[in-house]
């Protein structure tokens, strides 16, 4: 039934993104406040746009400061990459599950409060050097 499974398993493997990531799911902000965040650090080299984030006023910037530092250590860790060779190639936030409550309002009534949360993907990769 399962025919050719190491053969798959090893074709799966060398198409695997190998490039460094880093994902957090499920934070509690609002995608469209992070979106803020993540458009002024996309196509930044490392250490600038850890600088960006970390004098960035906005709520959003926290835990997108924390996953870029954590996708800068796993390249460091894993892949063995230099931090100073890096650049976010890739950053987007997609809408995670809303959490539904109730408030209450005159007359007897209750409207719903949706608190919403996204899930945070940050890509880097290394510069090319440029041959003159």
């Amino acid at each position: 039934m399962a025919t050719r499974m190491k053969e798959k398993a090893a074709i799966r493997q060398e198409n695997a993104d190998r490039r460094p990531r880093a994902i957090a799911r499920y934070v509690r902000i609002s995608s469209r406040k992070v979106k803020i965040v993540i458009d002024l650090i996309r196509g930044k080299n490392y250490k600038e746009a850890e600088a960006i984030l970390m004098y960035t006023p906005k709520a959003a910037s926290e835990p997108v400061l924390k996953l870029l530092r954590s996708a800068g250590a796993n390249a460091e860790n894993n892949l063995g990459l230099n931090v100073e060779d890096l650049y976010v190639a890739e950053v987007f936030a997609n809408q995670g599950p809303t959490l539904k409550r109730f408030m209450p309002r005159a007359r007897g009534r209750a409207t719903r409060i949706r608190k919403r949360t996204s899930h945070i993907t940050l890509i880097l990769d290394q510069k090319v050097a440029a041959n003159d």
